[in-house]
């Protein structure tokens, strides 16, 4: 076997460098991109694309985890392969005004919309109000001036059950038994720094096994049952003491939106680390409702760290691979598209530029409500398959996505499978 530019023999790896990020702790770099799709070769601040060389796996792997490749050169190639999409219209006058595009949630066979008088069931030929949802004032004190923050979010149960009324970006957070039109369960995150994040809050399970997991404070998660509302991660996260190390449990962590895979088995939190860093991570569900007390404390870490960024949109393609948008590791260098991440490993599995927008995950291919359209992208092809000109929906449920707006509801559902070639 021919022995490569690093030194070593081996398989040729993914990308060129230059052989000074050819070693166990490289010098920072920048990913300078090829023109197709978003392969890119790293290069140091003394070299040129003319010094690149093809190294190992490894080096190459290593120079692409360690050297911290904080900007781009070039311009990625965006594929757009655009099919004829099928699916089903539906569009009715529908007199409702969510709060914000955050207030128009799911249920089975329906949707459910929070307005200015308060929650609205939206069936197709019907809407009705069942009641008004009260959350505590927040402390103008503690809020900076940020435009529209904090503000009400929605989020509902997979059975249609309970909902939970939040204050995203702020402080509080109910959940309110549809069934039984009471409320089940009042949160407190406590007051540091919300203004920059969601309210952490989603809802696993459904029937007897329904739970609502939720941020309890600044940097710390917990799971509830429902709808009795008792805690099942009862569990020590001391702050250090003053002159003290950190306890080994302590999470130095500011919790961020959730979202839970397709069959629950792990949970992405999207929140950041001071200076800011944004620094989504996943927990292992399973094993914290196993009986891993403190695996919501050690989730592994995706992305190389992100300066300044973080609140991204993120869905998941399947139970393992997660896509989370922005591409690069820093705010004024970042390009729009998609990283593809396994949540097992926090290996980076994949990219692909162009999408820019609320995202959801549907049947192994992403939905993206651009400024334009409905935008569907076909990972594994990393490129746009199809496109739904002026229609940005705001809430998905099974394939079908709706957006409310002018006093109308529109609706549209994908067929099954792949858009027809």
């Amino acid at each position: 076997m021919n022995t490569l530019p690093c030194g070593h023999p081996g398989r040729i790896g993914t990308l060129r460098i230059c052989l000074h990020l050819a070693v166990e702790e490289p010098p920072s770099s920048t990913r300078h991109l090829t023109g197709v799709g978003t392969h890119y070769d790293l290069v140091c601040a003394e070299c040129t694309p003319a010094a690149l060389v093809e190294v190992c796996e490894a080096c190459a792997d290593r120079a692409d985890q360690k050297s911290f490749p904080s900007g781009w050169h070039g311009e990625p190639e965006i594929l757009v392969r655009d099919r004829k999409l099928g699916g089903a219209w539906s569009t009715r006058p529908c007199p409702v005004r969510p709060l914000n595009d955050g207030c128009l949630a799911p249920v089975p066979g329906h949707w459910l919309a929070l307005t200015a008088e308060g929650l609205m069931r939206i069936t197709d030929d019907d809407q009705w109000l069942v009641g008004p949802v009260e959350l505590p004032e927040e402390n103008p004190v503690d809020i900076r001036d940020i435009p529209d923050r904090p503000r009400r979010g929605l989020h509902t149960s997979r059975d249609g059950r309970f909902t939970a009324v939040v204050s995203d970006y702020g402080q509080f957070a109910t959940v309110v038994d549809l069934d039984e039109w009471a409320t089940v369960l009042d949160l407190d995150r406590d007051w540091n720094d919300n203004e920059f994040t969601r309210f952490p809050l989603a809802f696993l399970g459904e029937g007897e096994t329904a739970k609502v997991v939720a941020g309890t404070d600044w940097n710390r998660l917990d799971v509830f049952a429902l709808p009795s509302g008792e805690l099942l991660t009862d569990r020590e996260t001391a702050a250090p003491q003053k002159g003290e190390p950190e306890p080994e449990h302590y999470l130095d962590y500011f919790q961020g939106a959730l979202h839970p895979s397709p069959t629950e088995r792990w949970l992405v939190t999207d929140g950041w680390v001071w200076h800011p860093i944004g620094a989504p991570e996943a927990v292992d569900l399973v094993a914290w409702l196993g009986g891993d007390r403190h695996a919501a404390e050690h989730g592994r870490s995706l992305t190389l760290g992100r300066e300044h960024v973080w609140d991204q949109p993120i869905a998941w393609v399947d139970d393992h691979t997660v896509a989370i948008q922005k591409m690069g590791i820093a705010d004024d260098r970042m390009l729009d598209g998609v990283e593809l991440y396994d949540a097992g490993t926090g290996r980076r599995t994949g990219m692909f530029a162009g999408p820019a927008g609320r995202m959801w995950g549907h049947g192994g291919l992403l939905y993206v409500a651009a400024e334009a359209g409905l935008e569907v992208w076909d990972p594994a092809e990393g490129a746009r398959i199809g496109f739904l000109e002026g229609f940005t929906p705001t809430a998905h449920r099974d394939g079908t996505f709706a957006e409310l707006r002018n006093d109308q509801l529109r609706t549209w559902t994908a067929d099954s499978g792949t858009p027809a070639a």
